[in-house]
């Protein structure tokens, strides 16, 4: 079972440039997207369903072009779970969850507070909800794989200027504490660390100053698998060569 979770940045311009045409050279089973910035009326599909994704799955944002998650499948959900049950952020299109047959999919979009004060403040009051109800779902479903674009960077090794950084917004001590606890006391694997413990290895780059060609970039998107399902991780990678989005993919292989 090959799972990708990839922030789009917006799923129709990463339709315009040949999403679809590397999804099939990729080939995995599901794919998690993040910032969608779209209704599911106003993308054509049938590319992907084409491809074998007969099953599709949205929490679009309530503002119109804005954040929103979708969950694209080859096997059908046993049932899915839409949103946080908390307004503030379902109204955003934060989180959707899939139930699988051997293990459970949440695919979240977690706040940035790159835009001031006041967004900060709203991004350490979610983390603190989403730590809660993770751990409220480990009540009714097994086998959690978490992942998503959580805007936050956990270690040095993560991001390319950590000294310069160590007060920015998605680097910030309190959020990095968090990832700590939330891997820690919640009972996660990072994934990709799992196999890959080496610098340089990002998953976000800005647009400006040619920062992805000089590989200045921030590892903030993830997979966080539960411990009671380690040892079916097979792999996990990058998709550097994927250049749809500021963001690249991140892939899992579940036994």
């Amino acid at each position: 079972m090959k799972i990708i979770s990839y922030n789009v940045n917006g799923i129709r311009a990463a339709i315009k440039k040949d999403l679809v045409g590397w999804v099939n050279s990729c080939n995995p089973d599901i794919i998690c997207i993040q910032e969608t910035k779209a209704q599911p009326d106003q993308v054509d599909l049938s590319e992907f369903e084409d491809l074998g994704f007969k099953y599709h799955y949205w929490h679009s944002a309530e503002k119109k072009g804005y954040s929103g998650v979708a969950i694209l499948s080859k096997v059908e959900a046993i049932s899915t779970k839409i949103g946080m049950e908390i307004d503030t952020y379902d109204c955003e299109g934060r989180t959707i969850l899939c139930e699988f047959e051997n293990f459970t999919l949440i695919n979240t979009y977690f706040p940035s507070g790159t835009s001031g004060e006041e967004r900060q403040k709203f991004k350490y009051q979610f983390l603190d909800d989403y730590f809660e109800y993770i751990a409220k779902l480990k009540e009714n479903y097994k086998n959690l794989v978490v992942c998503g674009d959580f805007n936050i960077c956990h270690k040095a090794i993560d991001i390319h200027n950590p000294e310069r950084n160590k007060n920015t917004s998605g680097f910030q001590p309190a959020e990095r504490e968090w990832v700590s606890k939330f891997i820690n006391e919640g009972g996660f694997i990072d994934a990709f660390r799992k196999f890959d413990e080496s610098p340089g290895k990002y998953s976000w780059w800005t647009y400006r100053a040619g920062a992805r060609k000089k590989n200045l970039g921030w590892r903030i998107d993830y997979f966080m698998v539960q411990k009671e399902m380690e040892n079916t991780l097979i792999s996990s990678q990058l998709h550097n060569e994927a250049v749809h989005s500021d963001h690249c993919p991140v892939e899992i292989v579940l036994q």
